[in-house]
Parts: structure tokens; C-alpha cells; sequence
């Protein structure tokens, strides 16, 4: 049996009515698994609800044979997260993947920016895939296994102009995974993040006549490996743009040394700010002790 069989695996897909969660869900089930359609069913700024987008996936995924519930509550609140996952629970008995992809915009450039639109944004995207992931992850801790998934985005990792809130959010989902995978290790949780360019309704007509090149279903593949028991890699960044798959990653250069217990002055920094940012050699490391362990010979005069 391929190792891409999900056939008996419970899986949650957030925001999964359209787009990139729509295409995650079919696929999942497609290969097995059942799965749980969370979609609010609102506007691409978070406004509205709608039971229509979630009860049209899992209808599409019912004709194909597969099995689904739809979940409407909203990932941005404790009591949202729970009633999702214990959508999964009620109906299929466990929780095994948790695809957070639920998301919102409300672009503004950082003058014009209200503390609402900042909250919308990073409620939905950054505290909802906490919030989701953390009410997942005790039940996955129990039955030693999990595969969290969760969405990240160029802007986030990148920077992005007039998404000051939208990149702030993303960029926290990377820590968030970061900090998932460690934690989750022990009990065979594996946490990953994608950073996908694709043609959606939150992308709209932005990409232009690159959009036809962009379906959502390239994304898709990544996701479904990312899910399964094959998961090659934890606590890691994917980047997908058409067919083109890439990992993002987080490095420290090997920087200046001023020496063990020295204070430079700022005009040393200045001499030495080269050599700061040169990027030859530099470490990624896996979580934040290893940049410690990595330092420690040059603070305790083993090493230059």
C-alpha cells in the first residue's frame, strides 16, 4: 500500500469552502482520508457567514465517495477551534492532520491601518492557527501521531507593501511551527508550514497572466505529502509557485566575534559590519539552542 494512502486518517481543513482549502480537502479525501470542512462562509475581509461553501465541498467529496462533515465556527476563538476539532472527533473518532489554511485580508499601508483591520488579520491567521493546532494537539499527543500543516506567505516571509498586518501574522505562523515541531517530536508530531502563490479569491486579478500557471492543485501535492505518514521533514518552510518547489529556511551568518564578555563601541560594529552580514557559511539551525551550542566554543575560548 503507498505510503500516500490516508485511508485511515482523520483530517481537518480550515477555511476549505474555495481555493487552496477546497483543493486540500478533495485531496485528502480522494486518498482516504475523512475529513472535517471548516469554512465560515464569509467575505475575503472576514465580514459575513455562509453555510454554502463548506456543505458544497463536502458534497463534492460525498458524490466522489468519500467521507466529510462541514464545520462552520470560526478559528479566530477558543470556542471555534474546539467545536472543529470536535467536529473530527464526533464524527470520525480522532484528529491525525490539521491543514490550518483559514484566512482573511484587509490590505491597508501602515498609515492608513486601523487597530481593527490589524486584529481581524492576525486573529484569523495567526491566532486561529494557534488556536486550532492547540486544540488538535493534545488528542495527537495521546495517540502518537500528528501532521499539522499550516499556511504561510511570501509577504510574511518576505515583506509585502501594504500588508503590514497580513505579513506580521504570517510571519508569526513560521515561529509558531517552529516551536510545534519541537514540542511534537517526542510524540510523533510533525509540523511544517507552505508558502504558496496561487490563483485565489484573496489573490484576485494581482497575479496577472501568470495566474493560469498558479492552480491551487500544486500547492495541493506538497500538502498531501506534508500530511501523510511520508512526511520527510518538520519544522520547516515550502515555498511552491507553479511547479516549483523550494524550501525557505531562517539562517545565522557567522557574524564577528568582539570577543568573550566584550562590549564593542557602535564604530566597531560599524568596522566590522561586513563581516556581520557576510553570508558564507552561515547555520541554519533546527531550534534556537542550537545557534547557542554553536556560539558556546567562541565564549569559552575554544574556538575564534
Amino acid at each position: 500500500m503507498s505510503q500516500l494512502d490516508l485511508s485511515d486518517r482523520v483530517a481537518v481543513v480550515t477555511g476549505a469552502g474555495n481555493g487552496l482549502g477546497r483543493s486540500h480537502a478533495l485531496a485528502l479525501a480522494a486518498r482516504g482520508a475523512s475529513v472535517v470542512v471548516n469554512d465560515l462562509g464569509g467575505g475575503i475581509d472576514g465580514s459575513g457567514s455562509s453555510a454554502g461553501p463548506a456543505q458544497s465541498v463536502v458534497a463534492e467529496i460525498e458524490a466522489a465517495g468519500g467521507r466529510a462533515v462541514a464545520e462552520g465556527s470560526s478559528v479566530a476563538t477558543p470556542e471555534g477551534a474546539r467545536a472543529i476539532v470536535q467536529a473530527a472527533l464526533d464524527a470520525f473518532g480522532r484528529v491525525d492532520i490539521v491543514i490550518n489554511n483559514a484566512g482573511v485580508l484587509r490590505d491597508k499601508s501602515v498609515l492608513k491601518l486601523t487597530e481593527q483591520d490589524w486584529d481581524v488579520v492576525v486573529d484569523v491567521h495567526l491566532k486561529g492557527t494557534f488556536l486550532v493546532s492547540q486544540a488538535a494537539f493534545g488528542h495527537m499527543k495521546e495517540q502518537g501521531y500528528g501532521r499539522l500543516v499550516h499556511t504561510t506567505s511570501a509577504a510574511g516571509l518576505f515583506g509585502n507593501f501594504g500588508q503590514s498586518n497580513y505579513s506580521a501574522a504570517k510571519m508569526g505562523i513560521v515561529g509558531l511551527s517552529r516551536t510545534l515541531s519541537v514540542e511534537g517530536a517526542k510524540a510523533g508530531i510533525l509540523s511544517n508550514v507552505v508558502a504558496p502563490v496561487a490563483k485565489t479569491r484573496l489573490v484576485g486579478d494581482l497575479l496577472g497572466p501568470l495566474a493560469d500557471a498558479l492552480v491551487p492543485e500544486q500547492v495541493t501535492a506538497l500538502v498531501t505529502l506534508l500530511a501523510s505518514k511520508a512526511c520527510p521533514s518538520s519544522g520547516e518552510v515550502y515555498s511552491i509557485i507553479g511547479g516549483r518547489y523550494a524550501r525557505v529556511f531562517t539562517a545565522v551568518t557567522q557574524g564577528w566575534f568582539a570577543g568573550a564578555g566584550a562590549v564593542p563601541e557602535p564604530e566597531d560594529l560599524l568596522a566590522h559590519f561586513d563581516e556581520i552580514r557576510l553570508q558564507d557559511g552561515y547555520l541554519v539551525p533546527a531550534q534556537a539552542m542550537e545557534e547557542i551550542a554553536a556560539v558556546a566554543p567562541r565564549l569559552l575560548g575554544a574556538g575564534a
